[in-house]
């Protein structure tokens, strides 16, 4: 199982989304660092809209996501970008 399917699948458990994406944006940072060459899942961008997130702060929701994919930043993603709403609230993704 892929990285970025262990991801989505964690997720669409934990906080039931009307919408997520779960997208991985490694190859944009291909060169960043010594012999990097962007491929494997290392960076990933996670797009969700949950009436969970409603009532929280965005602290407290992104708090709640990355507790929650801890073994996955604890075991090599190296970086994870959030975008968090809840129902109605405005996105531009």
């Amino acid at each position: 199982m892929t990285l970025e399917t262990r991801i989505e699948e964690k997720l669409t458990e934990a906080f039931a989304p009307e919408r997520l994406s779960v997208i991985n944006e490694s190859r944009l940072h291909a060169g960043h660092q010594p012999g990097f060459t962007g491929t494997g899942e290392t960076h990933m961008r996670v797009r969700i809209v949950s009436a969970k997130f409603a009532g929280m702060t965005r602290l407290a929701r992104h708090r709640a996501v990355t507790e929650l994919l801890k073994p996955e930043l604890d075991a090599g993603l190296h970086a994870l970008a959030v975008e968090l709403a809840a129902p109605g609230e405005a996105t531009s993704w």
